[in-house]
């Protein structure tokens, strides 16, 4: 008998420690302590009324702020290129008219289209496509993301696009997107490489970008404005990638990528000796530090989505935003 009562009271441990364990995590959990993410299972990564209120939420703020040129009424609705972009542009209409936007008008957004994604782990994102009462018939293409359960959505990229240069997703039988990871291999430029890959074509002209006005256009526009008369211009592009500038990339139906990545380039303007840089605007000289006598270095951050194509073939870049963020002068 004793050798059968020590298996059976090993047993009545085991199973007792393992209730005290279950009660210990339950009790955590309930205390706030322990908080199941779902990280590694795959969910949508909101629902179409979260994303319809993200973007109402957004909306708003940003009229807020536009008419009060004021970024701290926005500022938790924003982040990324967007947040940069904004914050310098409400800086500098605040620095020029101090009682706020007399021309503001309110952003209106209509026929929204969202794309939301399944995936596993932080953050979460998902595509706004609207129409807006600003800059004709191009869509404002959104994206939003969301860094944790505690946090709010926030709209990281926003580009101008033309209607008909906009894919259509791959989605499920429930109507949720795929996200192509960024070192996504498949595709003539795996996602995360991209931001770096358009930097080098700008200096270059050399890699796998297809010509159009982002692309070939603008190499050509810098070339002119490094040829003015009485100055020159030398542009640096660097890539942005890690954090809120992290490139987010949506499967279309035909396998390709739409992908939306973040860049900064640095436009130096220097004027011959013995004249001076002509005058940038007033817009650019509220942001600029130092007095602008011989030269103008002015940093901007731009934000891009291009069309990542299977295979092999030519990305095409369908929309840039840019803003002035910066400026020193020498």
């Amino acid at each position: 008998m004793s050798r059968d009562r020590g298996p059976r009271r090993l047993r009545r441990l085991d199973r007792n420690a393992l209730m005290a364990a279950c009660v210990t995590a339950l009790s955590l959990t309930a205390s706030g302590c322990v908080v199941v993410h779902g990280e590694k299972e795959v969910l949508p990564s909101a629902t179409k009324a979260e994303a319809a209120k993200a973007l109402q939420q957004f909306t708003t703020a940003y009229n807020k702020a536009d008419k009060a040129y004021d970024s701290s009424l926005d500022a938790d609705y924003v982040t990324g290129a967007l947040g940069d972009i904004d914050s310098a542009r409400l800086k500098a209409g605040k620095a020029l008219n101090p009682g706020g936007n007399a021309a503001h008008t309110p952003l209106e957004l209509s026929d929204v289209t969202y794309t939301i994604p399944k995936k596993a782990g932080w953050p979460r994102w998902f595509v706004a496509d609207a129409a807006g009462n600003k800059f004709g018939s191009a869509r404002w293409l959104f994206v939003f993301t969301r860094g944790g359960l505690n946090e709010p959505w926030e709209a990281a990229y926003l580009t101008l696009v033309a209607p008909g240069d906009l894919p259509k997703f791959k989605t499920d039988k429930a109507g949720w997107a795929e996200a192509v990871p960024a070192n996504s291999t498949e595709l003539a430029v795996p996602p995360g490489d991209l931001s770096k890959t358009y930097a080098a074509y700008l200096k270059d002209g050399k890699g796998v970008f297809a010509p159009g006005r982002h692309t070939s256009e603008w190499r050509a526009d810098r070339e002119k404005d490094a040829k003015r008369p009485g100055l020159v211009s030398q542009f640096i592009d660097e890539p942005l990638t890690s954090g809120d500038y992290a490139p987010l990339a949506l499967r279309t139906t035909d396998g390709d990528a739409l992908v939306f990545f973040t860049t900064r380039y640095y436009e130096k303007r220097t004027a011959y000796a013995g004249t001076d840089v002509p005058s940038p605007g007033k817009a650019v000289e509220a942001l600029t530090k130092g007095e602008i006598k011989q030269s103008l270095t002015m940093e901007i951050v731009s934000n891009e989505v291009a069309l990542d194509p299977k295979g092999s073939g030519k990305v095409q870049v369908i929309g840039r935003t840019q803003g002035l963020t910066s400026a020193k002068g020498e």
